[in-house]
């Protein structure tokens, strides 16, 4: 079965960043949506795919402008 949010740490897992990287791309206001579940943070699947697609569309933009 596949999970509707993943954990901060499978979120990490899943693109390849380290924690202490994903609370610093949050805190610069970059990072995808989060929930609040009791005491965990969680990111809908959804939520981690949108902030995908926005990644590369500043990825392309800062490539087209170097």
């Amino acid at each position: 079965m596949n999970p509707n949010a993943l954990s901060v740490k499978q979120f990490c897992s899943s693109f390849g960043i380290c924690r202490a990287n994903f609370y610093n791309i949050l805190k610069s206001g970059n990072g995808p949506t989060v929930m609040k579940v009791g005491r965990r943070t969680l990111i809908s699947v959804a939520a981690a795919e949108d902030w995908r697609k926005h990644m590369e569309r500043i990825t392309t933009i800062a490539r087209a402008g170097a």
